[in-house]
């Protein structure tokens, strides 16, 4: 019959608090110990008891839960996961199982999770009767002399029964007989049996003695054994050796050398000769360990140890010493010495872990459960008691659990993948030996992504230069962003945020969502738009999603897209036409008309040059490259045409020059048609030139306003920078004359662009050691020398 004890429960009130506290601490409850009990030998497959019925486990979640046992050495026991019942799984041999006559326990470890909880379920191996009593001989042969006194007694050999409690050996019985009687006496848990003489025996009347000695155990059915004790009557020899104690108390370390003596016993007796001679020997009925272990020399009663001493095998050991003389027959005289093993500590400890996985999320709370771990030692005493802790420096800790030398592992800060992806965690339990003992286990925990970390930019803000008259639909740039996160988390995809007004110039943009990549849906115009700003949002594919943005600064860079216009001379028609008259007698340099040009480009593109095309007398007229003045060269004569046609080209410096033509026909008159026709004249040539002359103030009025404002953000920028203080200067060019020019500046974080155009010292815009291009100037000395125009860019 299968036997439950029921757990013992606690009151209401000191269960919830007992909960309480324990879920406070070590993240789960557990609840008392159940105990059952099963008889040894019963079939595979019994039933022991319904644990998660005496738990209160729902049945219907024990194989999701993974309802188990663990920590068993072997599979005695087994749970079912549909109904929660414990049963028996292989045979049981009590006697295998536990040696000896006391309870037979085991107790197992139950473990469901989600949430993990442990139990421990107690199981009593009942025992049944199935061995019967033996003895270790079938026959015995003990010789007494004949003159040995009544009441002497004579140790015979002790059955063994493996079974315990009632069902092992109970008593002892005899054949009749006439001069012997049996007794018991019990040593260590043991019945003994002794013949005890009764009556003297007469060597003449009968030499030997036949004895039947039975041993019964006290199982129902009862079972026996037997022994055959033959006795064999001697002649006297009177005075038997004697022990100086009738038992000896001693001890020994269990870490004793084999060879070591630990003790030496000391006998007498007054007989002389042969019969005083004495021989020490261990009895003849003692366990055979004992013969493995322990050695006792003839002749000098010195106990040797010959074989290991474990003090976690067994801490006490009872040994029955004789001393024999050599009188015929001997004598023998018995004490008892009682060995006590001393432990020492020569066992480390073991540390047993039950983890439930090997990973934890990065956003895990302080204090997360993530491994169970239990240490024992063999030793006992101070050896036994176990100190356990973490080694390294880790976000995690060990927190006791209820039940002693048992832990719980659990975070102790939160924790980031990003700085940390693994950790090795080395725990380690000491005993408290002398010296102490240690024993280190190593748990590797992988760290769980979260989406925690948006996508960042390296630069913010972002500055971009692009050349006007861009193909629509190419791509302009690309932006980029990193994300620290891993696998879907790190996933980037771009989009750029619209503000939702009507002239959103982020309308006319497109990014690749997968690479970044910005492209243009319409082309720029840099006379129609200079610069603009957008903002691009980087969104990673976490849950949720993280998002940042940067904004995109785009400069527009000019090209040479314009022609130079011609503003003088221009005729009603509109026509690039002029005709000037001047006298025959003026002198070589004489100002003969100025050609004025405007080009929409800026800086090197916006530059002009003038050149003669076709003059009808190259040695009368010169032109300036620079400024467009139509000069004499010398005095005219009389053989001089009254008529020259002057063809003037002006074209930009872009790398691909446009142009423009005029043409200026010079009439030469006697000086006094001259005068008389400049009153005339002057006031024709006034009205023709107010309106150009309007335009032009206007447009130099601009560009000089453009030039002192682009001045002074220069001087206050440069005088912001604390480390570096440059002052820009503009060098004077003493034969400007109103030539129209640009210029324009960029800025980027701390690079500033600027675009210059003629009249202008590049060197004094461009501070020396910046690592910029330069636009150099001819010498007017050196009207030939080539002129070249760069980008200048400032650190």
């Amino acid at each position: 019959m299968l036997e439950m004890k029921r757990p013992f429960v606690l009151g209401k009130c000191s269960w919830i608090t007992l909960c309480s506290v324990l879920l406070m601490f070590f993240g789960q409850c557990a609840l008392a110990q159940i105990r059952y009990s099963v008889p040894e030998e019963v079939k595979d497959g019994t039933v022991v008891g319904n644990v998660a019925k005496d738990l209160g486990l729902d049945v219907y979640s024990l194989s999701q839960r993974r309802f188990r046992v663990s920590g068993m050495k072997e599979a005695v026991f087994e749970v079912n996961q549909n109904n929660g019942a414990l049963f028996v799984h292989g045979r049981i041999d009590r006697e295998q199982l536990c040696q000896g006559s006391g309870t037979c326990l085991m107790e197992l470890k139950v473990l469901v999770e989600n949430p993990l909880e442990v139990h421990y379920v107690v199981v009593e191996i009942t025992d049944v009767n199935d061995h019967a009593p033996t003895f270790p001989k079938r026959n015995e042969t003990i010789e007494i002399a004949e003159h040995t006194l009544s009441g002497k007694r004579f140790q015979l050999h002790s059955a063994h029964d493996p079974d315990a409690g009632m069902n092992s050996v109970r008593t002892y019985s005899l054949s009749a007989n006439d001069h012997f009687d049996i007794n018991i006496r019990e040593t260590d848990g043991e019945k003994i049996p002794f013949l005890v003489l009764k009556k003297m025996l007469d060597r003449e009347q009968s030499s030997e003695h036949f004895l039947l000695v039975t041993a019964v155990d006290g199982g129902k059915p009862q079972r026996s054994g037997t022994l055959n004790v033959t006795i064999i009557v001697l002649d006297s020899n009177d005075n038997r050796p004697v022990f100086s104690q009738e038992i000896y108390e001693i001890t020994a370390k269990e870490n004793v050398q084999t060879g070591s003596s630990i003790f030496k016993l000391t006998a007498t007796d007054p007989d002389e000769g042969a019969n005083g001679d004495i021989d020490y020997s261990l009895a003849k009925t003692l366990k055979q360990r004992i013969y493995d272990i322990f050695q006792l020399d003839a002749k000098t009663g010195v106990i040797v140890v010959k074989g290991k001493i474990d003090y976690e095998e067994k801490d006490f050991y009872e040994l029955e010493m004789q001393a024999s003389d050599k009188g015929t027959p001997p004598l023998t005289g018995e004490c008892r010495v009682l060995i006590k093993i001393i432990d020492v500590n020569d066992n480390s400890p073991e540390i047993d872990v039950t983890s439930l996985s090997n990973t934890v999320s990065e956003n895990s709370k302080p204090g997360t459960v993530i491994s169970l771990i239990s240490v024992t030692d063999k030793d006992s005493g101070v050896n036994g008691k176990i100190i356990a802790h973490i080694t390294n420096n880790v976000p995690f800790e060990l927190k006791p659990s209820y039940k002693e030398n048992t832990y719980s592992v659990v975070t102790k800060d939160f924790l980031d993948r990003e700085q940390v992806s693994n950790y090795d965690i080395t725990i380690k339990a000491t005993d408290c030996g002398e010296p102490p003992l240690s024993t280190t286990k190593t748990l590797s925990i992988q760290i769980l992504d979260v989406n925690d970390n948006s996508p960042q930019f390296e630069q913010n803000p972002l500055y971009v230069y692009i050349v006007e008259n861009n193909v629509a639909g190419t791509s302009l740039f690309s932006v980029t962003a990193a994300d620290k996160d891993k696998n879907e988390n790190a996933d980037v995809s771009y989009s750029i945020a619209h503000t939702g007004q009507e002239k959103d110039v982020a309308l006319f943009l497109n990014v690749n969502a997968e690479n970044g990549q910005i492209t243009a849906l319409k082309s720029f115009d840099f006379e129609t738009l200079k610069s603009f700003q957008f903002q691009v949002v980087a969104s990673d594919s976490g849950t949720p999603s993280l998002s940042s943005n940067v904004t995109v600064h785009v400069f527009i860079l000019d090209q040479n897209d314009n022609a130079p216009v011609i503003l003088y001379p221009v005729s009603s028609n509109a026509s690039a036409e002029g005709v000037e008259e001047i006298p025959r007698n003026v002198n070589a340099g004489h100002l003969v008309t100025k050609v004025r040009a405007y080009d929409a480009d800026i800086g090197y593109n916006g530059w002009l040059l003038f050149s003669l095309q076709g003059v009808t007398d190259h040695s009368l007229f010169g032109l300036d490259r620079y400024t467009g003045q139509i000069r004499t060269l010398r005095s005219f004569t009389e053989t001089d045409e009254a008529q020259h046609k002057l063809v003037i080209l002006v074209k930009d410096n872009g790398n691909v020059s446009l142009s423009a033509t005029a043409t200026v026909l010079v009439k030469v008159v006697e000086p006094s048609e001259a005068f008389a026709a400049s009153d005339v004249k002057s006031s024709t040539k006034d009205a023709e030139d107010t309106n150009v002359t309007f335009y032009l103030m206007i447009t130099l009025a601009s560009v000089s306003a453009l030039f002192i404002i682009s001045i002074i953000v220069l001087i206050a920028m440069q005088c912001s920078k604390s480390s570096t203080d440059y002052t820009s200067k503009y060098l004077q060019d003493t034969n400007y004359d109103g030539t129209l020019c640009h210029s324009i500046q960029y800025r980027s974080g701390d690079k500033r662009y600027m675009l210059v155009g003629p009249r202008m010292s590049v060197g004094s815009t461009i501070v020396p050691g910046s690592q910029a291009n330069t636009l150099v100037l001819p010498d007017r000395r050196r009207p030939s020398e080539e002129v070249r125009f760069r980008m200048a860019v400032e650190d």
